[in-house]
C-alpha cells in the first residue's frame, strides 16, 4: 500500500469530523497528496480554522465549514457550499461520529438517538448529497470509517457498535448501487488508535481498551488511519469498492 507525491492534485475532499483526531489527521494527510479540502466540524469553528491554516500553510486550498450531518439540510449545505468554494467534489470521508458509554440498562433513547443520527444518519445524509457530485468526477470515492467494537463487541457501547456496524452494511450498499456508475465506496475500521477523546461516563479509558491488546503490541496513531484513507481515495485503488480495510494492529483478525 503505496501513497507517494500528489496522487490526489486538482481534486477536492470533503472531511466530516475533521477538527481532531483522526478526522484532522485525515485532513492532513489527503492535502499532503495534493487534494483541496473542506474541513467539516459540528461547532468548533476554531478548530476547524485551526486545520485549515495549517493547511493552507502548506500551501494547498482548503475551507471551514461548520454543520451538523444528522441535519438534511445542514448536509446538503455543506456538500453544496464545498462545491462552490472548491469548484467540485471527487471524495467525501464520513467520519463524524459519537462515542459514549452507558450501561445498555441505563441508556436513554435520546443518547441512543444521537449516537444512530450522527454516525449512521449522516453518512447517509451526506452521501445522499454528495452522489451527483461524485458521479461527475472520474475518481469518484465515499469512505466511510467504522469502528472495531462492530466486529469485536463491547459492553457499555450498544449505540455505537449498532451505529458502526450499520456503516459496514450500509458501505456495501452504496458499492452496488455506485459501482456501476463509476463511484467506489469503503470503510476504513480503526481499533486501539490513541486520540484525544470524550472519556467514558465512568472516567478513564472505554472498557474495552482494558481487555483488548494488539499483536504489534502498541496502540495506533490518527496517522496511521489517515494512511488507509489516502489509499482508498487514491487512483492506486480504483478497483477496490465495498470493503473494509481494518487498521487495528492485529487486535481483530477478520
Amino acid at each position: 500500500m503505496s501513497t507517494t507525491g500528489r496522487e490526489l492534485e486538482g481534486r477536492v475532499a470533503l472531511v466530516t469530523g475533521a477538527s481532531r483526531n483522526i478526522g484532522r489527521a485525515i485532513a492532513f494527510a489527503l492535502a499532503e497528496a495534493g487534494a483541496m479540502i473542506a474541513v467539516v466540524a459540528r461547532s468548533d469553528q476554531a478548530a476547524a480554522e485551526a486545520v485549515v491554516d495549517e493547511i493552507l500553510s502548506k500551501g494547498r486550498p482548503a475551507v471551514a465549514l461548520l454543520g451538523d450531518v444528522a441535519q438534511e439540510a445542514d448536509a446538503k449545505r455543506l456538500v453544496g457550499d464545498t462545491v462552490e468554494r472548491l469548484g467540485r467534489l471527487d471524495l467525501l470521508i464520513n467520519n463524524a461520529a459519537v462515542r459514549r458509554e452507558a450501561p445498555i440498562e441505563t441508556l436513554s433513547f435520546a443518547d441512543w438517538r444521537e449516537v444512530m443520527s450522527v454516525t449512521l444518519d449522516g453518512a447517509f445524509l451526506m452521501s445522499r448529497a454528495a452522489i451527483p457530485y461524485l458521479c461527475s468526477s472520474e475518481c469518484g470515492s465515499i469512505i466511510n470509517v467504522g469502528g472495531l467494537t462492530a466486529y469485536t463487541g463491547a459492553v457499555h457501547r450498544a449505540h455505537v457498535i449498532s451505529a458502526k456496524a450499520g456503516l459496514d452494511g450500509f458501505t456495501k450498499a452504496l458499492a452496488h448501487e455506485l459501482g456501476p456508475r463509476g463511484v467506489t465506496a469503503n470503510l476504513v475500521s480503526p481499533g486501539m488508535i490513541d486520540t484525544n477523546r470524550v472519556q467514558s461516563s465512568a472516567g478513564g479509558e472505554p472498557a474495552h481498551h482494558h481487555t483488548t491488546r494488539t499483536l504489534v503490541g502498541r496502540r495506533g496513531t490518527p496517522d496511521e488511519v489517515a494512511a488507509a484513507v489516502r489509499y482508498l481515495a487514491s487512483p492506486a485503488a480504483r478497483f477496490l469498492t465495498g470493503q473494509t480495510l481494518h487498521v487495528n494492529g492485529g487486535a481483530f483478525l477478520p
